[in-house]
């Protein structure tokens, strides 16, 4: 009861929604039938809160607006790490088609994506107004590019503000510099990008516009540094949180091939320094991402209630997702840049014009490259001149239960492969070497079983999804 009582103060704080402008109309988008669009893209976050995979997560704005919208419960991103994930949904298009694998690969002013429209283009050619504020491309892209996409110039801000030298961990290996570490910001809430950004949001919503619009905003939360402000590491414990991570055990890479063990490695010896041996330190990092998670929670929570207050609410469709899904132990590794499930899954969940089927959950396996081709289909906008990886979600949309036998591939580095479908993830390295994991006997992905004998026919099938060519890599970095 104690510990009740001294959490009240901080959830009033997260369920307190902005107050709201005089509302607005929207003829024009009535007129057109054509929705409204909010597109927000959180930063690193992965189903601990989203999907209730960590008790006592406590992200209560996400979880009411599931009960608005429809839940991808397996949605899976194309890329594990920001740059090619980003280049892939705003795309639709796989990295073996655009060459963007990795994080540092710039897609979007190199000739390899010269003829490619991003998903803002096309609403901005089909006559919506675009906003546009946070980390979205997470790229360079050029003056021209910008125009063409954004009726705004959009803010990103950063990933700071940074704790001090003195709270940060320094490791060696990997990036070689400092792993943030994680702790409370007592300075102002505007030192946050995702604070301002999702204020400039607001402000938009609060405007009176003639033509539908599209506003997308990436909140850089819950992405290191693991500092949010004070309030949201009050949630939680830190001494008191359950660890380790659900499923972990400290041989599970033992049946790993060399491939996979070397892609865990990636940050060097982050995981060695900072994790099983090190127990305060590893519960310290959960401590700061778990507030982090809450804080982004926040954030998304502000711009939906003024969503919600306006004119808008009912004629616009919200789409939330993760760019890619996170470690925080599990595979004894940090972060993200493996093919594992921990990667590779992400938060998805789209509220449909009028809340059409709120509540419900969709079960198949879906990819984030299909979220290009279904706004195209349900804003009625023209396709863009490349051609599409993705397939419209429609079906799941108007009947979550319903069909669907796409499995969901994911890309790392050139013939890096993984695909999962409603049972099993299969992982195939560059060497040949395999993976399998059954997800109904072992969700955690504990055991591999890909030299099993009578694997051979479940391999097979997801081989079918390997791709025919592989586009050459943009080059970047491991990471």
């Amino acid at each position: 009861m104690r510990l009740l009582a001294a959490l009240l103060p901080c959830l009033a704080l997260l369920t307190a929604g902005p107050s709201a402008a005089e509302p607005v109309t929207n003829q024009s988008t009535a007129r057109s039938g054509r929705p409204n669009v909010v597109f927000i893209i959180a930063d690193d976050m992965n189903g601990y809160g989203f999907y209730n995979e960590f008790p006592g997560v406590i992200m209560p704005h996400l979880e009411a607006f599931r009960k608005s919208a429809i839940t991808f419960r397996h949605a899976y991103c194309a890329a594990p790490s920001c740059v090619p994930s980003r280049a892939a949904f705003f795309s639709g298009q796989l990295p073996s088609t655009t060459g963007s694998y990795l994080n540092g690969s710039d897609p979007w002013d190199k000739p390899a994506m010269e003829a490619v429209e991003s998903l803002p283009e096309v609403f901005k050619r089909g006559g919506y107004t675009t906003w546009g504020a946070g980390k979205l491309f997470h790229a360079r892209i050029t003056p021209a590019r910008e125009t063409k996409a954004f009726d705004n110039k959009p803010k990103a801000g950063g990933f700071g503000p940074y704790l001090s030298e003195a709270d940060q961990l320094a490791v060696k290996g990997g990036d070689g510099g400092k792993w943030w570490g994680a702790g409370p910001w007592t300075g102002p809430d505007a030192d946050f990008p995702d604070v301002t950004n999702s204020t400039d949001a607001i402000a938009f919503l609060n405007q009176k516009h003639d033509k539908p619009f599209f506003l997308v905003l990436g909140l850089w939360r819950p992405h290191t540094p693991f500092t949010a402000p004070q309030r949201f590491f009050a949630l939680y414990d830190e001494k008191s949180l359950p660890m380790p991570p659900a499923g972990w055990t400290a041989n599970d890479l033992d049946d790993v091939p060399a491939a996979g063990r070397k892609l865990a490695q990636v940050w060097g010896e982050r995981w060695e320094q900072t994790g099983a041996d090190h127990p305060d330190l590893w519960r310290r990092i959960i401590w700061g991402y778990l507030a982090c998670n809450s804080f982004a929670d926040w954030s998304t929570g502000r711009v939906i209630d003024a969503l919600d207050a306006s004119a808008y609410a009912g004629n616009t469709l919200v789409v939330f997702i993760g760019d890619n899904g996170y470690h925080c132990g599990e595979k004894n590794h940090f972060e993200k840049s493996t093919l594992w499930e921990a990667a590779a899954q992400v938060p998805l969940a789209i509220r449909l014009p009028g809340r059409t089927q709120a509540g419900t959950e969709a079960a198949p396996p879906v990819s984030l490259v299909d979220l290009f081709p279904t706004l195209l289909d349900y804003c009625q906008l023209a396709p863009p001149r490349q051609p599409l990886d993705g397939r419209s979600l429609r079906p799941l949309l108007d009947n979550p239960a319903g069909a669907w036998d796409h499995p969901a591939v994911t890309l790392y580095e050139e013939h890096y492969f993984s695909a999962c479908d409603d049972r099993y993830r299969y992982i195939q390295y560059p060497d040949g070497t395999e993976e399998l994991y059954d997800h109904t006997a072992d969700p955690h992905e504990l055991t591999n079983i890909a030299a099993r004998a009578d694997t051979a026919p479940i391999k097979q099938r997801l081989q079918k999804q390997v791709p025919a060519t592989w586009a050459r890599s943009l080059g970047g970095r491991a990471g």
